[in-house]
């Protein structure tokens, strides 16, 4: 490892809907000095089996055309093109360092509103965030051998019992409506299609959503190069809009998400040919820490940390709610 070989840190680690993240500040805190630097960061810090463990890192960056900039790294320091659960981590970091309420953040492939908006549950910081853009056409997954949209029909290779919709919000995902959730195949199905590199050549998120009554889902993902996870907010937004396509959900109207991590809720538009994604969650805080990175031999002290039990004492209330009306429903 060339350059930094420890580095002393601040970070917060929060999340949205149970997907937790590491946020390290490249602003206001210290900046990475290499590629090579956040995809090692991303492998160590994210751990479980290390003091912190998360799904993610969202480092927080200048913008020459917003507000921020949030590049989020995967467990296995892979890049991901967008994650809606870690945007709405952002936002809330975003609009508590700047004091404004709606905000403009750069990801990867789109410029992206953001705001604190009404909670989602008495004292819950809550979040929206635009989830764009959205396409249906299979290049932009890429989904490989198919020319035209994929909705609602096997891909025979993956699981042949299965029906699919495929789409990219704007990272690739595909999801399944099923009629039992959890699936007792979403990992096995999950970790063979990121394994297709002829059909998934930059791999996928894969969804299974079961469908609870009119506007109420409950999502299971599999998300790409992290495995199965408690929540995915573009899964969660994808399957919204598969709910649409599929399921007599309609355009307008609020839908609510639930997952084995919490709720959501999501609103999709469709307007001059195009749709649009709302959604709207907890952006909650676990604590902040400062710690040491050895990047040489791959270690982490955690040198202090103030942990913010009200807000987790608050977030196992909402998810205890969020777990009994899906379970009613399932």
């Amino acid at each position: 490892m060339k350059g930094v070989e420890k580095m002393e840190l601040e970070m917060i680690k929060c999340h949205g809907s149970g997907n937790d993240f590491i946020i390290i500040d490249e602003i206001n805190g210290h900046v990475v000095d290499s590629e090579e630097e956040r995809v090692s960061l991303s492998q160590i810090l994210c751990d479980r089996n290390g003091p912190v463990g998360s799904d993610g890192i969202l480092f927080v960056q200048e913008s020459e055309a917003c507000d921020a900039r949030m590049r989020m790294f995967n467990t296995d320091g892979s890049e991901a093109e967008m994650c809606g659960n870690g945007l709405r981590c952002v936002a809330r970091y975003a609009v508590e360092k700047t004091g404004r309420t709606q905000l403009v953040i750069e990801t990867m492939k789109a410029n992206l509103s953001v705001r604190q908006t009404e909670e989602l549950y008495p004292g819950l910081a809550t979040f929206e965030v635009a989830i764009e853009p959205v396409s249906l056409n299979p290049a932009t997954l890429p989904l490989k051998t198919m020319d035209n949209p994929h909705i609602e029909a096997p891909i025979t290779d993956l699981d042949p019992t299965l029906a699919f919709t495929a789409l990219s919000v704007p990272n690739p995902h595909v999801v399944a409506t099923v009629n039992q959730v959890p699936y007792p195949d979403a990992e096995k199905i999950g970790r063979r299609a990121n394994e297709m590199k002829n059909l998934f050549p930059n791999g996928v998120n894969v969804s299974f959503m079961k469908t609870l009554g009119k506007n109420r889902i409950f999502v299971q993902t599999y998300e790409r190069g992290v495995g199965l996870t408690n929540a995915c907010g573009t899964a969660m937004s994808a399957s919204s809009l598969v709910s649409v396509l599929t399921s007599g959900n309609e355009t307008g109207e609020v839908i609510s998400v639930f997952n084995p991590g919490g709720m959501v809720q999501t609103l999709i538009d469709f307007e001059d040919d195009t749709y649009r994604i709302k959604l709207r969650g907890n952006a909650t805080y676990d604590y902040r820490a400062s710690i040491h990175v050895s990047l040489n031999d791959r270690s982490v002290k955690v040198d202090s940390q103030n942990v913010n039990e009200d807000e987790q004492r608050l977030y196992e209330k909402v998810a205890e709610d969020a777990a009994r009306l899906a379970e009613s429903a399932i």
